[in-house]
């Protein structure tokens, strides 16, 4: 008898005990003692693989500048005054500089193109070169669609759509007016991406202006 009430008492400490380690591990993802099972949860990997086109688009778009053909950059290298002045990224995506001729400027960030044009000079013309490299001015934006004046236009730093519309004159009548698209080429690939009217425009980027039909 002794032995059979003993058994008892332990069968159901361990049934208490699971409970309590069950609802422990609820409550620390919000108190909900239904919440779903821990391993369900924390899977950031496997969520990323199961992630839209349209967010890995959307994140895409933040990428840093990358420089283009149309920008205007002013080059400093400390001590050599016959190289420090401004350069305009060609058609082909390079800058032009004395002594070291073409340089690619394409898809580069401003950092990395100072690297380029200091490895570059370093190799035959300067000891330990010091360059820095600034966007004089950005290359122009594109607007087309349902907007008086479709066409490329001088870029302004921090426009929105919006901005981009009333440089462009305005709406037609039959502009839609709650979103728009954005094509931005991002190492070397067209991202296109449906934003609202307070969306920031980057230089080079084409907006497409659709019309409603009701």
């Amino acid at each position: 008898m002794f032995i059979r009430i003993l058994l008892i008492t332990t069968v159901a400490g361990l049934a208490l005990s699971g409970c309590k380690s069950r609802t422990t591990g609820h409550a620390s993802l919000g108190g909900a003692t239904n919440a779903p099972p821990i391993r369900g949860a924390v899977l950031p990997s496997a969520a990323l693989r199961r992630a839209s086109p349209a967010i890995i688009r959307t994140a895409s778009l933040s990428s840093p500048y990358r420089l283009d053909s149309g920008d205007r950059l002013r080059v400093t290298v400390f001590g050599q005054s016959n190289l420090s002045r401004s350069y305009s990224v060609d058609g082909s995506g390079f800058i032009s500089m004395p002594l070291i001729g073409a340089v690619k400027a394409r898809r580069a960030t401003t950092f990395e193109l100072e690297r380029r044009i200091a490895t570059a000079l370093k190799r035959k013309y300067v000891k330990d070169p010091k360059v820095t490299v600034e966007v004089e001015t950005n290359r122009p934006f594109f607007i087309l669609g349902e907007v008086d004046n479709a066409g490329q236009f001088p870029y302004v730093a921090g426009m929105t759509v919006e901005t981009a519309v009333a440089i462009a004159g305005g709406y037609t009548p039959r502009a839609k007016k709650r979103n728009f698209q954005i094509a931005r080429q991002i190492n070397g690939s067209t991202m296109i991406r449906t934003v609202p009217p307070n969306a920031i425009v980057q230089p080079g980027d084409t907006i497409t202006v659709k019309e409603r039909f009701f």
